[in-house]
């Protein structure tokens, strides 16, 4: 009790931070310093450097220093259940719900027109490319369009070099480089309506690198929770609708085969 009633301000945590990031990031006991007889702890050298220049600028006067809102980091593994808690926390705490992967989908959706990723096949039906050109066979219409224009029909729209690192981290799980990082979560902690109001991150980070990421730019969550579950719990949700997708898309096939031979018998007749 003596000792912590000769701490700073922010406690434990540094007031350079604090004052220019927002962020509670603790201090360390090798980084501290003395000043009106109190003890202030910073997370590096140079930041007490820059408290023992102005020190007047980091601590409170009229009114106690105001703490940054709630930051929660929601892990765990693709089927958890990460999405339907964090909507209700969000809900229950008044926060912002960011769902990660959602939001890298949302960056290039413009470009791409369609989401992309392994949970969204983008495989093209053969049966539907011919359909078209069989029925005008049929009505005697000619195939006007060249090569040229099919080509130019389908050319892809160019990226920015960050979008198809965006677009390469949702295909393969290529790790988004620090300077695409720096565009996408900075403004999470450090830009409004965010920083006033707090966030649950549901899905970041996800690898060593993007957690090592936070730490290096000092963005540190004030909570951490990771989701663990049961293998068969994860089948038991992610099974059935995938089943009922691939059966749907089965059944397409099969119906747009049928409709093939029977426009292929008309153009024999």
């Amino acid at each position: 009790k003596e000792k912590k009633r000769h701490m700073g301000d922010t406690k434990h945590f540094c007031p350079v931070s604090l004052k220019e990031n927002f962020v509670l990031y603790p201090g360390l006991y090798e980084h501290a310093a003395k000043y009106q007889e109190k003890t202030y702890y910073f997370s590096t050298s140079e930041y007490r450097d820059k408290f023992l220049k102005n020190p007047e600028d980091y601590v409170a006067h009229n009114e106690p220093i105001q703490a940054p809102p709630l930051r929660v980091c929601l892990l765990g593994t693709h089927g958890a259940g990460k999405t339907t808690c964090a909507r209700q926390i969000a809900d229950t705490l008044g926060i912002f719900h960011i769902q990660f992967e959602e939001y890298l989908q949302e960056l290039i959706l413009p470009k791409t027109k369609e989401k992309v990723g392994p949970n969204f096949d983008e495989e093209l039906e053969e049966d539907d490319n011919k359909m078209p050109m069989l029925s005008q066979e049929l009505d005697n219409f000619s195939q006007t369009m060249t090569k040229t224009e099919i080509e130019k029909s389908k050319q892809e729209v160019e990226l920015t070099d960050e979008e198809e690192a965006i677009k390469a981290n949702l295909m393969d799980n290529e790790p988004l480089p620090p300077e695409v990082l720096d565009n996408i979560v900075l403004d999470w902690w450090r830009k409004e309506p965010f920083r006033s109001t707090g966030f649950i991150l549901d899905g970041f980070p996800r690898t060593l690198d993007e957690a090592q990421y936070l730490s290096e730019r000092g963005l540190c969550p004030d909570v951490a929770v990771y989701i663990q579950v049961e293998e068969s719990d994860v089948l038991d949700r992610l099974f059935p609708p995938r089943l009922k997708k691939w059966k749907e898309r089965q059944y397409k096939k099969m119906e747009n085969k049928k409709k093939l031979k029977d426009l292929k018998a008309k153009i024999r007749v």
